[in-house]
């Protein structure tokens, strides 16, 4: 994972472990990620992946469901909606035929940013190497020298996969209740409330 001004990982001009304008944790959505989980089937239709690529992936450690790995034969895979949002980002990569070897450093690094950095981020590649943009103009100067073909605006991949899940079953973690039709936003929400009565 490279940013636009040919370092590894973080932004340009910032040593590693910097964030830059952005926190790399907190936020209201990264303490919804703890609390809902969603099956392999609900996560493949939301990411637009056939399940064999699912149970492909998770074998092979490159997206491993974060709130509940399986544990043999008869448990349920649980993805967070960060995984949700990984997910459909690797197809992306895979169909535009970006390298594996460079989609496990782009996860590795996606991974390690908190949600509301991957709501603001473009990733860029050339087919090659995958390139981290936080800004306009961190785009246009990867244009500009030549490296960028296609780009991915993580911010709309977010909100697909928000708008999908809000069609399809999640599962609270703490209870096992199937909540139907659920928006992550939405759960937030009424915990906030309920802690209010």
């Amino acid at each position: 994972m490279s940013s636009g001004d040919g370092t590894a990982g973080g932004l340009p001009g910032l040593s590693p472990g910097e964030s830059g304008p952005y926190p790399l944790h907190g936020g209201a959505a990264d303490s919804t990620t703890d609390v809902i989980g969603y099956r392999g089937p609900t996560a493949c239709a939301a990411a637009g992946i056939t399940y064999r690529q699912l149970d492909y992936w998770a074998r092979t450690g490159l997206v491993e469901p974060s709130v509940r790995p399986a544990y043999g034969s008869g448990t349920q895979r649980l993805y967070s909606f960060r995984d949700v949002v990984v997910l459909k980002i690797v197809k992306r990569f895979l169909d535009t035929g970006v390298a594996l070897q460079n989609i496990r450093a782009a996860v590795q690094h996606l991974r390690s940013r908190g949600l509301r950095d991957l709501e603001r981020m473009t990733l860029m590649s050339d087919g090659a190497t995958v390139y981290e943009c936080s800004s306009p103009d961190e785009v246009v100067d990867l244009l500009q020298g030549g490296q960028g073909i296609f780009g991915i605006a993580v911010g709309v991949v977010w909100r697909d996969v928000e708008a999908a899940l809000s069609q399809l079953h999640g599962e609270r973690v703490d209870t096992g209740e199937t909540l139907v039709g659920h928006n992550p936003a939405d759960e937030l929400a009424r915990r906030r409330r309920d802690k209010a009565v």
